[in-house]
């Protein structure tokens, strides 16, 4: 997802013990390149990540996880998966564009 979006931010802490998670939309997705191909090592997150009422939820969008969160061979091979914690920690330009344009059509979410 940041690969595509790059004014989203990671939190890219020393990840601890926890397992990273994928909503139904983002499941098969490798965290960091986005790429459906070969899910090899498993996501480790920091424990700040994990904490409260974020516990278990998804690693790119925040929904409530489903699946475990992978990295793909290429990230692996390319040591992506040491450089900490994944977890995208703001909104994006994106979404909060939507939002403001809903509010500013008076469209209410179902």
């Amino acid at each position: 997802m940041s690969k595509h979006h790059p004014d989203l931010i990671m939190c890219r802490k020393q990840p601890g013990i926890a397992i990273g998670r994928l909503c139904e939309k983002c499941d098969g997705r490798c965290v960091v390149c986005d790429s459906y191909v070969r899910p090899v090592t498993l996501v480790r997150i920091c424990d700040e990540c994990n904490y409260g009422s974020f516990q278990g939820r998804c690693v790119i969008c925040g929904s409530p996880g489903v699946s475990d969160a992978y990295y793909c061979a290429n990230c692996t091979r390319a040591e992506k998966d040491r450089d900490g914690c994944p977890k995208i920690v703001n909104l994006g330009s994106s979404k909060t564009d939507l939002f403001y344009e809903r509010k500013k059509f008076g469209f209410k979410k179902r």
